[in-house]
């Protein structure tokens, strides 16, 4: 305990130094998600009440609070947060189609021995559990790549005012280009980091490779990176789009 909580100084002050006002807010925003993932949790056990929709609410509360309540409600962070919106609803439809033809749901046998002594019938569908699993953790990703490419285009606008969408639009292109490698290898190691330990139990059960890939908790977590990293390569041309859209025709209205 001693250690979390000097862990958490030492984030808050590093924070505070470097960020300031918006590293302070960046730091409580950190409580204010985590409440949100805790009630989300609770209510997800609830059978009547559909995993998906209610993730799709966490993840509209999450943008909110990453988006406008660190940034401010500025034309920046709208424009971010309906190309997040976006791309999280497309992204839900695409995960709920994979998700049913891979029969990634549920647990896999590594997990069976663990579990044994607990009853499986508790009423919640497992494919929609597995599809919530799957956007919340691509969320955050999603949020960070929509405002990286938003914030650059905003400022692009307002030394050039006199801009074309059309340029405006392939800035904000190559501003994603240039942030999708790094976004997408940040997913990867993210991943596959907590599952290390996973790594190393397959090699001491002499696991094969076909075996190790093959496996319910390996390939749905390669699922979940290749869904978030589709999910932060779809943002960069709808955030580009929806942010050039908006300021142009802005700059447009004001002009008129």
């Amino acid at each position: 305990m001693n250690v979390i909580v000097l862990l958490a100084g030492l984030l808050f002050l590093l924070m505070t130094v470097i960020g300031g006002k918006k590293g302070i807010r960046s730091f409580v925003a950190l409580f204010f998600n985590f409440g949100v993932i805790i009630v989300t949790l609770f209510f997800m056990n609830v059978p009547t009440i559909n995993p998906i929709f209610l993730t799709l609410i966490a993840c509209v509360l999450i943008s909110c609070i990453n988006l406008f309540y660190i940034n401010k409600v500025n034309r920046t962070t709208k424009t971010a947060f309906i190309a997040t919106i976006i791309t999280t609803v497309i992204l839900v439809i695409f995960i709920t189609v994979i998700t049913n033809n891979a029969m990634i749901q549920g647990f896999g046998e590594e997990e069976t021995e663990e579990l044994g002594m607990f009853s499986f019938y508790i009423g919640l569908d497992f494919i929609k559990i597995a599809v919530s699993v799957i956007i919340m953790s691509t969320i955050g990703a999603i949020t960070d790549a929509a405002i990286a490419i938003a914030s650059p285009m905003r400022e692009m606008h307002y030394h050039h005012p006199n801009i074309e969408r059309k340029e405006l639009f392939r800035f904000g292109i190559s501003i994603g280009r240039d942030i999708l490698g790094t976004s997408t290898n940040t997913l990867f190691f993210a991943f596959f980091g907590s599952y290390l330990a996973l790594l190393i139990w397959f090699k001491d059960l002499s696991y094969s490779v076909g075996g190790i890939v093959n496996s319910k908790v390996f390939s749905s977590e390669i699922i979940t990176i290749c869904c978030a990293a589709i999910g932060v390569t779809l943002v960069i041309p709808i955030t580009a789009w929806i942010t050039s859209y908006f300021l142009v025709r802005k700059e447009k209205d004001s002009t008129n």
